[in-house]
């Protein structure tokens, strides 16, 4: 059903841009043959043929995600970096570009884990992005993302640098099959923090759970019970593990065990430029957008488009 949903979403898409192709080319038929001054229908008609055009070229880039998990849902996990306070106010404006996106895209959020700074900000949060191709889009945001700006929280008003890991992860079907020994797994229980009401807050709901060989960690603590919790951890897990698997070419899960090393800070994919000028930029498709506050608002689908068009096969 999900699968037939997507399939009429796309026909009407391309109905939609065939009939709008077919009224502007009427429109400029009737300019032809008209004696009148028909400027205004013309700028109109630019005005329309260039829309459609990004329209299109989006829908072009939608057919590239042919990826095995492109058209899962998503988890989406944000770590503040080195930097106290700046680091966590950076890895919370992160945490709000992207839910900010995925109300755009239509796309549902749930909030699985969130670990807050007392100070302000966030250390981490995961987030469970559920709607078509979620994994698909998302994949383009995986790396290190730089701050540059006077910071606010620096009485001499000086320039600070901060950075945040980004990773992605496909939720996988159910039926996805994989083979973990249980004796390599470690499941911590613990007091959930932040919101949550008194449940959350009073009992050891919260549950994270360790794959020893590779030190792959996932948690959460937005469910109710911990049975919730052990089992969304799990999915989570399993996430990361495939995908850590497929990156690095093995064949079997045990083939990764120790060789798995987190994002390096050096490696920034993008940087977010507030002071001396503003900036975004894309380092590894050189895609730029001066209007910061309008990518902190939700409006990085450019930079997902061009890492898609600069990966096509």
């Amino acid at each position: 059903m999900a699968n037939l949903s997507n399939k009429k979403e796309d026909l009407e898409e391309y109905q939609f841009l065939r009939d709008s192709l077919n009224d502007n080319k009427d429109l400029i038929d009737l300019v032809e043959l008209s004696d009148e001054d028909e400027t205004e229908t013309l700028k109109d008609v630019d005005s329309n043929l260039k829309d459609l055009s990004k329209t299109i070229n989006s829908l072009k880039l939608k057919t590239q995600l042919d990826g095995e998990y492109d058209r899962n849902n998503a988890y989406l996990s944000i770590n503040a970096g080195a930097g106290g306070l700046e680091a966590t106010d950076w890895a919370d404006m992160l945490f709000r570009m992207y839910k900010r996106y995925c109300e755009n895209k239509g796309f549902k959020v749930e909030v699985k884990d969130l670990n807050n700074e007392e100070a302000g900000g966030i250390k981490s949060v995961t987030l469970h992005v559920i709607g078509p191709y979620a994994y698909g889009y998302l994949k383009a945001e995986k790396g290190v993302h730089r701050l540059v700006r006077i910071s606010p929280f620096d009485s001499q008003s000086r320039r600070h640098t901060s950075f945040s890991s980004v990773d992605i992860f496909p939720e996988l079907d159910e039926d996805t099959s994989i083979e973990i020994d249980p004796s390599d797994l470690r499941i911590d229980t613990y007091r959930a923090s932040g919101a949550g009401g008194q449940h959350v807050n009073k009992t050891d709901s919260a549950v994270r759970i360790t794959h020893i060989p590779t030190g792959v960690v996932a948690q959460s603590q937005a469910e109710r019970s911990q049975m919730q919790n052990r089992e969304t951890a799990m999915n989570l897990l399993i996430s990361k593990l495939i995908q850590i698997k497929e990156e690095e070419k093995k064949e079997k899960i045990e083939d990764i065990q120790g060789s798995y090393s987190q994002i390096a800070w050096g490696s920034q994919i993008r940087s977010y430029v507030f002071q001396p000028y503003t900036m975004v930029k894309d380092h590894r498709t050189n895609y730029e957008m001066g209007n910061v506050e309008a990518v902190m608002d939700g409006d990085i689908q450019g930079f997902i488009d061009a890492y898609l068009a600069n990966n096509e096969n």
